[in-house]
């Protein structure tokens, strides 16, 4: 029987510098949840890139004395890098200076074309250069732009239009349908209160400006506006309107969209109103995550509190680094980061609770068993069946968080059943079993503990892969079989004979917090 599939992007990102804490975990989001749908027995498929066209783009290059194609691919290679260290697992990276997207770019464009949608004027208007948008005066906010607060500049060009006003209401009456195509819902309160209630303006779809860009087939000196270039990648990369277009009929709609809460409004009105003119069907949804802040605002390199995710890896690990991201970030909401959270994430979550519970079960397996994991016989007593029923609960809680994106609440019921092992070993006191001989009662305990440690192995697994594999090994479990996820349901998989590791590794050392602390705060740039 063929596998469901499931289909979640990333935006392609601006190549202008190097990538920071807050766009790694957008990416990381993404890998996450295709992980897990993974897990789950889904055709899981995970799209990244670049979106490499644009002034911006021309100017970046230029100060840094290459051309725009040197640039980017020098930003393709960092990005690239970066998410191999995050063990980002995509499985396609677009990016829009390639054949693939390019020339399916001018079909689209030939294709509005012709079918009335698309048509020549002049604009005149507000123009933020970094965001490459124009906003009329009443959207500016104290006169500068409203999404990333630059300052505007008055500009005036020929160029061509798209007619948003064609679609509005065919927009409107899909959201009245579709309630939960945006999340969280206020993102979506937001764009029809500021964008679509007053009225959707015709959309500017070519600049004459600037030349790095791809080029309207029939009249050259106008480039193709960044917007309809970018949003386009999620299915040029799948094969639309190419010689293969398999993968594009295998995997579109897409499942989820993951973008930040700046560029939720070409997501939610221009991308939906642009594949209702391709007679296409719409994403299921798309996720509007908040921004990774500081206490002091945004991440800025003048404020010198940019915070990279490769000094966080080298230093604290990858799977500390991603577990920080996906524990901390509320859903739909902006984050502070502070190295006191991040130190105390470490040594509090990972380190006390879920280090110290595999320390002492490997510990004890082998000072009571000789390394050998008793056989499992079901329950004993109350405190085995209270351990047994927080784990079915928090499994099935776990599961609806992962489905409604809550990664973060998600997470806290991993812990919890963490927590919940800590306390059966204070409750079942297996040194004081051992020392008074009840044998029987000492190997339920060990054999529950390293069942609940398998489990617990398999659901951070999305989350934290080198973990969870440690895990494994130290609990002597190289059957692929007991890894799996349907495994999980039913407690008591661990068979008799599994031999622990002598003496295993600790998943994550203590800090000292104070002086990690300091080594955060000295390598924010």
């Amino acid at each position: 029987m063929e596998k469901n599939t499931f289909y979640v992007t990333t935006p392609i990102y601006y190549p202008s510098g190097k990538f920071h804490l807050g766009t790694a975990y957008t990416t990381v989001l993404a890998d996450t949840i295709k992980k897990y749908k993974k897990q789950r027995g889904y055709d899981a498929r995970m799209l990244t890139g670049l979106d490499e066209h644009g002034q911006k783009v021309e100017q970046v290059a230029i100060k840094r004395g290459m051309t725009p194609q040197e640039h980017v691919d020098d930003m393709a290679n960092q990005a690239k890098e970066l998410w191999k260290k995050l063990d980002i697992e995509y499985d396609d990276f677009i990016r829009t200076t390639e054949e693939r997207h390019t020339k399916i770019v001018e079909k689209i464009f030939n294709k509005f074309m012709e079918q009335g949608d698309i048509y020549k004027g002049e604009y005149e208007g507000w123009y933020c250069m970094p965001c490459e948008t124009y906003f009329t005066e009443t959207q500016l906010v104290d006169g500068k732009c409203p999404d990333c607060g630059r300052e505007v500049k008055r500009m005036k060009e020929e160029a061509y239009f798209f007619n948003m006003k064609k679609y509005q209401k065919r927009l409107e009456d899909f959201y009245a349908k579709n309630p939960d195509f945006i999340l969280p819902e206020y993102r979506k309160n937001e764009l029809f209160s500021n964008f679509i209630e007053p009225g959707i303006e015709d959309l500017c779809i070519t600049r004459t400006t600037f030349d790095w860009g791809v080029k309207v087939p029939k009249d050259p000196k106008h480039v193709i506006y960044v917007w309809l270039d970018a949003l386009t990648n999620y299915i040029t990369a799948l094969g639309y309107m190419s010689d293969d277009d398999t993968l594009f009929k295998k995997y579109w709609p897409a499942d989820l969209q993951i973008v930040g809460k700046d560029i939720i409004r070409f997501h939610g009105i221009y991308w939906p109103i642009f594949l209702m003119a391709l007679d296409l069907p719409l994403p299921k949804r798309i996720y509007s995550h908040g921004f990774l802040m500081m206490k002091d605002g945004k991440m800025s390199k003048s404020k010198g509190n940019v915070v990279y995710p490769e000094m966080l890896i080298d230093r604290y690990g990858v799977d500390a680094t991603r577990y920080y991201l996906l524990r901390t970030f509320p859903y739909g909401q902006d984050c502070i980061f502070t190295p006191e959270d991040f130190v105390n994430r470490y040594n509090f979550d990972l380190c006390n609770d879920l280090g110290n519970l595999l320390n002492r079960t490997i510990g004890m397996v082998n000072k009571y068993f000789e390394g050998i994991v008793p056989d499992y016989k079901g329950l004993v007593n109350d405190v085995d069946r209270d351990l047994q029923d927080t784990i079915v609960t928090k499994i099935k809680e776990y599961e609806n968080n992962m489905e409604n994106l809550h990664f973060a609440t998600a997470i806290e019921e991993i812990w919890a059943i963490i927590a919940r092992a800590n306390k059966y070993v204070d409750e079942t006191a297996p040194w004081t079993l051992a020392k008074n001989g009840d044998t029987e009662k000492l190997e339920a305990v060990m054999a529950n503990l390293v069942e609940t440690l398998r489990i617990i192995a398999i659901l951070i697994n999305p989350v934290m892969s080198q973990t969870a594999e440690k895990i494994f090994n130290q609990l002597g479990i190289d059957k692929e079989e007991y890894k799996q996820y349907d495994t999980i349901n039913k407690f008591g998989k661990v068979t008799k004979g599994i031999k622990v590791i002598e003496k295993g590794e600790p998943l994550f050392l203590r800090l000292d917090s104070a002086e990690e602390i300091e080594y955060i705060k000295n390598h924010m740039k």
